[in-house]
């Protein structure tokens, strides 16, 4: 018979054939939270497989709607209609009513609901001299004005495959390939030079309501990341967490001591090389250690 470990409850069931994880689980006294109670209409019975995937029986028609639905990788699986043939090691992903709020508000979008580790594009865009450029300005102008940008950038990257995940006062980072679809360099760049041009039409209304006007400077960086929604409750965004978002900011910053307006990490400039013109270059200092990493300026598609 199954043996099935459950983590964190430290319990280890026997899950006779034919009988669900969330049957086995609830007839050994392991408190699995199953809001819709076990019909497959929610997914708070959902589980992480830790060990022993291969022993997993596959998904059946209404488990594999909700996995659809929910953007949910292999190893999550819904309790209440899988199926075991092996020993299993898993854990329960809702522990308590504030897990069961927090998944019933995640649905299917760019990344697996439930995070993942995936190569990514990250792009940082940065707006030049803004703090200048926003003391003439009233209060409602300046956020007037920011939301106008971000409005223009953000239609940039969508056309792109692209999507804004966060914003850092006149700044902002974009994803590109947490969708998981092909050519995240050379969308990432694609996106990157629409963004020029996007500020250079938006010049003519800056001058004439504002008498002034400004430019971007862009970083990217290519390196596996984790995403996943985070944020509280109707705020909630993508989150891209790991070194490769401040790398990619730092890529941003050196832009001002190159005097470029677009650089990229090696990683993005090998996968878009041959498509591209290129500049400068530039190096800047590892974080640890004496490494320099190489920069590149990109100038155009070619």
């Amino acid at each position: 018979m199954p043996t099935v470990h459950y983590a964190p409850d430290g319990i280890t069931l026997d899950a006779p054939e034919g009988q669900t994880l969330l049957a086995a689980a609830l007839a050994a006294g392991v408190p699995h939270i199953r809001a819709c109670g076990g019909n497959s209409r929610c997914s708070t019975c959902r589980v992480v497989v830790l060990e022993g995937l291969e022993h997993v029986d596959p998904r059946n028609e209404r488990e594999q709607s909700l996995a659809e639905w929910f953007g949910l990788p292999p190893s999550v699986r819904m309790a209440c209609q899988t199926t075991v043939r092996g020993p299993v090691r898993v854990r329960r992903l809702a522990l308590d009513q504030e897990d069961v709020q927090i998944i019933s508000r995640l649905r299917a979008g760019k990344t697996a609901a439930l995070g993942a580790k995936l190569p990514v594009v990250v792009l940082v865009a940065d707006i030049r001299g803004f703090t200048a450029f926003s003391e003439a300005l009233q209060p409602y102008d300046v956020i007037y004005v920011l939301n106008r940008y971000f409005e223009a950038m953000g239609r940039v990257v969508a056309a792109e495959g692209g999507f804004i995940n966060n914003y850092m006062g006149d700044g902002l980072t974009a994803l590109f390939g947490a969708d998981g679809q092909p050519e995240a360099p050379l969308r990432a760049v694609r996106a990157a030079l629409g963004m020029f041009e996007a500020v250079k039409q938006l010049e003519p209304y800056l001058v004439t309501s504002h008498g002034r006007a400004f430019d971007i400077g862009i970083g990217m960086h290519l390196d596996e990341v984790v995403v996943g929604p985070a944020g509280a409750s109707d705020t909630k965004l993508v989150a891209a967490m790991g070194g490769a978002v401040d790398f990619a900011c730092r890529v941003e910053a050196t832009n001002a001591e190159v005097g470029s307006r677009l650089l990229v990490s090696e990683p993005v400039y090998r996968a878009v090389a041959d498509k591209v013109s290129v500049g400068r270059t530039a190096r800047i200092a590892a974080k640890r250690g004496p490494a320099e990493h190489a920069l590149h300026e990109i100038t155009a598609l070619r």
